[in-house]
């Protein structure tokens, strides 16, 4: 009889170690994939000051373009959750394309080679974005349902586990990812 008690509560012990190791390694990755996606959107805002000054050059008298595109990157560098990052990305992509619809008028500029490097980059960058949000959502949901389901949810909760958010793109940007803008010249 001490045996089976024993064997219950050592089952017991086993489970909870599974449960609690499961929901730090989905926390963990949910924040490895959100470093992920910073990362990116770091490097993406580190290359539009370049952009900028080589449009600048073609484009003195576009100022307000470029003071939206300046306002944009710092909301998007600031932004600490995947809310405000949804934001300001949705921002940051409103800015982006009149800096390239600026781009449009000037043919000396989409034939500038240093606008051209910074395009590719630019177009590497927003794949390995979207690359990052796709785990950074996976991520969550795996979290997210461990943190739902019983009976891990009871054991999440006493542990202080929450559920994540998850990087959604609003309905307004929807459109434009079914048809992205084109930006090769």
């Amino acid at each position: 009889m001490l045996t089976i008690i024993l064997i219950i509560i050592a089952v017991a012990v086993m489970g909870l170690i599974v449960m609690y190791n499961g929901l730090v390694r989905s926390n963990v990755r949910v924040s490895e994939a959100w470093s992920d996606i910073t990362v990116q959107l770091k490097r993406r805002a580190d290359l539009v000051p370049n952009l900028i000054e080589t449009v600048k050059g073609y484009a003195k008298h576009e100022k307000q373009v470029f003071d939206d595109v300046t306002k944009a990157r710092s909301s998007m560098l600031n932004a600490g959750s995947p809310h405000e990052a949804a934001e300001a990305e949705n921002q940051f992509q409103s800015a982006l394309k009149s800096i390239f619809a600026v781009a449009e008028a000037y043919p000396d500029l989409k034939a500038n080679e240093n606008f051209k490097h910074l395009q590719e980059e630019l177009v590497d960058t927003e794949d390995k974005i979207q690359a990052a949000r796709r785990f950074y959502n996976g991520s969550a949901r795996d979290l997210n349902i461990k943190v739902q389901t019983f009976p891990t949810n009871i054991f999440a909760g006493m542990m202080g586990f929450k559920e994540r958010e998850f990087f959604e793109v609003d309905e307004t940007e929807t459109a434009s990812i079914a048809n992205p803008t084109e930006v090769k010249f």
